[in-house]
Order: structure tokens, then C-alpha cells, then sequence
């Protein structure tokens, strides 16, 4: 589909920005919600965190399906689909009366929500020529930021005079809206129609990505050991390795993959997943930074959330303005400045702990690195690495990747923390944390310079 002025392409943009905001809201607004689902559900506390979980692990298992089938059956087609199946699940939460369902709706809310994000960022792909596609999806990365600052506030107004079920229902009328739109606007165009979709890849894929978060979220933290060789936790994490060994020897075989193995070979692709999976790492450590803070600012946890503001104002703010700075002088220096604005973060609350300053300057220079690492930069690496065909695909690999930096992440980091008391074990963990930031920067020097990646990307 051509567009012929600039009001076309602002009108894609906003149906754009719009169904990756519905997306994301629905992980931020769910918190504020669990009171009162719980209270009418009559959820077991320890089970209450599948709420959330149960969406981001039927996430990532559906990135690789949905990628894929946007490569070859048009973006149109997939994120009509991806919409609806989002609505699907809105639905089926709204109306949900007992726990099971509950979890059923969010889990389908969450397979949706996958297709959203990286069939959005292939679009820009496809539109926009190299040398404008960081600004753009600079833009969508803020949509993220944004999804958090107003979706806790969103929530709380609408629960002041409805009832939990309009958070969800309220999903109904834009999701329409936008499939409306995505009928008239989006790109149709099949950028690799003649090849087949491998059903037996994306099974193991989504086997393995779902057995090792799954394992991750049974672990007991207060006794590491006895917990991981337990018959609940260590079966998924020998499920997930043979499933991750039956992934590879499938992809070595298939004609049509759905990751071309041969792209690892490219030492540009190989640097961009080992910084997506410190990118997770660096976003799992936000789980247990409110903790840090009540311990060592003496607040209240309700209070200790909103001490976390500069850090996602910081991302809102950074994510546009440094995809503009992609365009300028290519992904390779803003990568480098946002690993090293991560290491000087870590380092700055590390050694000067006590101050309220130094922790919220922390929080701004930690905020503007993610909004480069988890925003535009790795993103605009495939989309000029790969051809159009592989768009999608490849972007839905940078998302899987920082997950599972975010799944071991969190892992690590937990145990890590276990059993300490006080906040040394926290600085030693800032302490390490900088030290990998560091080292990632280093790796980064070895990106391809502006010149070489533009003509790629054509």
C-alpha cells in the first residue's frame, strides 16, 4: 500500500501507537485492579500473581506465531487478527466469575497482545526508509513509558465510579475502532507468501519459552536449593532445555524456520541479542527495587512505588528523543551512550546510597538507558539487517530475548537477595549490575557504524 501524503502516514502511525498502548495497558492497570478482583473472586493470595504472570507468559509464547504469519500473510490480516483475539480475551476477563476463567481470559488477552507490538515495529519497517524508522519507533517505545505512568492512574479513576469489569470491556470499543481502521490504512501487502508456517517450531519454541518461565515463577527464593530440585520447579527446566534442543535441531532442518539460524552467523545480530537479554536483565531488577527503597529510605511500600517515577518519565521522555538521535548518527553510539548512562546509574546509588538526589538522578540516567535499549535501537538493528520478509519474525526475537534476560533475571536476582537483611546485598547487587553494563558497552563498540547500516537497510 503506497501512501501518498503525510496525513496518511500519521493516521497509520496513531492506529499504530493506539493498539500497542492497549497492550501495555493492560499490564499496568491490572495492579491497582487486584484488590478487587480478589475480593470478588476470592483469589489465594499466593496464587493472585498469576493475574499478571499468566499474561506475560501466553505473551511471549504467541510473539513467534503471530510474527511469523505477518511475514507471510500480510500485516493487515495478522493484526486485525491479533486485535481480535486481544478483545476476545477482554471479554472473557470482564465476564469472568471464577478464578479459572479468569486466568483463561488474561491468558487469551495476553496470546493477543503479542502479535500487537511486533507486527507494529515490521510495519515501520516496511514503510519508512532507514534513515526515519528510529524516530518512529522511538515513539512506539514511549508508548511503554506512557502505558505506565497513566495506567495505574487510569485505573484508579475509572474503579472511583465503576467496577473492575470496565477496565477490560472498555478494551471492546477501541479494539473495534482500530480494526475498523486497520481495514482501510494498514498495509496488506505479503512479503513472503510462498513460504510455509512451521507449526512443529513455533510448538517448541512456545514449550520451551513457557516451561522455563513457568519453572522461574515456582521457585522458592527462601530456599534456593531444596526448591529447584523440587518435583514442582526442576522438571520444566529439563522440559525447557529439550525443548530448546528439539527447537534448534528442527530449525537446522525446516525449509522456512521461523528463526533463520543462518542469521546468528552475523556478528551485528549475535551483539543485539546478547544486549537484549542484559536489557531484561537490567528490567528485572525493577521488581525488587521498591523493597531497596523501604529499606533504605524508611517509606511506606505504597509510597515506595512512586519513587520509581523519574525512572519511567525518564524512558517516556528519552524514548522519541533518542530515536531521533538513531537517524542521525546511527544505532551504534546510541547503544554505547545508553549502556554506559545504565553503568554510571548503578554506580551512582551504589556508592552514595544515603542521598534522596543521587537515588532520583540514578533513576533518570537508568530511565533515558532503557528508553534506548528496551525502545528503538535494537529494533532498528533487524529491520535493517534483515529483509522484509523476516521483519516481523526478527523483531519478535529481540522481544523474547530481553524476556528471557527478564526470566533469569529475576531468578538470579532473587536469590541473590534471599535471606539478606538490610540493603548490602542490594548494593552489591547495583555493584554487579554496572560491571555487566559496562562490559555490554565494550561489546557494543564491535556495531556497525552509521554508513554501513543505512545501506543495508534499503
Amino acid at each position: 500500500m503506497e501512501y501518498k501524503d503525510s496525513k496518511q502516514l500519521k493516521q497509520l502511525l496513531a492506529l499504530l501507537f493506539t493498539g500497542v498502548l492497549m497492550g501495555a495497558l493492560d499490564i499496568s492497570i491490572v495492579g491497582p485492579a487486584l484488590p478487587s478482583i480478589s475480593k470478588q473472586i476470592a483469589i489465594e493470595q499466593r496464587l493472585i500473581g498469576w493475574v499478571l504472570s499468566i499474561y506475560v507468559l501466553f505473551n511471549l509464547v504467541g510473539i513467534s506465531l503471530f510474527a511469523r504469519l505477518s511475514d507471510i500473510y500480510g500485516r493487515r490480516n495478522i493484526y486485525i487478527t491479533a486485535i481480535s483475539v486481544f478483545a476476545i480475551g477482554s471479554v472473557m476477563v470482564a465476564l469472568s466469575s471464577d478464578f479459572v476463567w479468569l486466568l483463561v481470559g488474561r491468558g487469551v488477552q495476553g496470546f493477543g497482545a503479542s502479535g500487537i507490538f511486533p507486527v507494529a515495529s515490521a510495519v515501520v519497517g516496511d514503510v519508512f526508509p532507514p534513515e526515519k524508522r528510529g524516530r518512529y519507533l522511538g515513539m512506539l517505545g514511549a508508548v511503554f513509558g506512557i502505558a505506565f505512568i497513566i495506567g495505574p492512574v487510569l485505573a484508579g479513576v475509572v474503579m472511583l465510579y465503576f467496577s473492575w469489569h470496565v477496565l477490560f470491556l472498555i478494551n471492546i470499543p477501541i479494539a473495534v475502532v482500530i480494526i475498523y481502521a486497520s481495514t482501510r490504512i494498514m498495509p496488506a501487502e505479503k512479503h513472503n507468501p510462498s513460504a510455509s508456517l512451521d507449526w512443529r517450531g513455533i510448538l517448541l519454541l512456545g514449550a520451551m519459552l513457557g516451561s522455563l518461565s513457568y519453572g522461574v515463577n515456582m521457585i522458592d527464593r527462601t530456599g534456593f536449593v531444596s526448591s529447584i530440585t523440587s518435583p514442582a520447579v526442576y522438571p520444566f527446566f529439563v522440559s525447557a532445555l529439550l525443548f530448546f534442543i528439539g527447537f534448534i535441531r528442527s530449525q537446522r532442518r525446516t525449509v522456512h524456520p521461523i528463526v533463520n539460524l543462518s542469521l546468528f552467523g552475523r556478528r551485528q545480530i549475535r551483539l543485539v541479542a546478547y544486549i537484549a537479554v542484559g536489557t531484561g536483565l537490567l528490567q528485572s531488577t525493577f521488581v525488587f527495587v521498591p523493597d531497596y527503597i523501604t529499606r533504605n529510605f524508611g517509606v511506606e511500600p505504597a509510597h515506595a512505588s512512586f519513587m520509581l517515577a523519574p525512572i519511567v518519565f525518564a524512558t517516556a521522555i528519552g524514548s522519541p528523543l533518542f530515536g531521533r538521535m538513531i537517524d542521525k548518527v546511527g544505532s551504534k553510539w546510541v547503544i554505547v551512550a545508553g549502556l554506559l548512562l545504565s553503568t554510571m546509574g548503578f554506580w551512582l546509588i551504589r556508592f552514595d546510597a544515603v542521598s534522596l538526589v543521587a537515588f532520583y538522578g540514578a533513576g533518570v540516567l537508568i530511565g533515558l538507558s532503557l528508553s534506548i535499549l528496551a525502545g528503538s535501537a535494537l529494533r532498528y538493528i533487524m529491520l535493517n539487517e534483515v529483509s522484509a520478509g523476516e521483519r516481523a519474525a526478527t523483531q519478535g526475537l529481540v522481544t523474547i530475548f530481553i524476556s528471557v534476560g527478564q526470566i533469569v533475571g529475576s531468578a538470579l536476582i532473587g536469590v541473590a537477595l534471599a535471606g539478606v537483611t538490610g540493603i548490602a546485598g542490594y548494593l552489591n547487587l547495583f555493584f554487579v549490575l554496572s560491571g555487566i553494563m559496562l562490559f555490554l558497552a565494550l561489546l557494543g563498540l564491535n556495531l556497525k557504524p552509521k554508513h554501513i547500516e543505512l545501506v543495508q537497510g534499503k
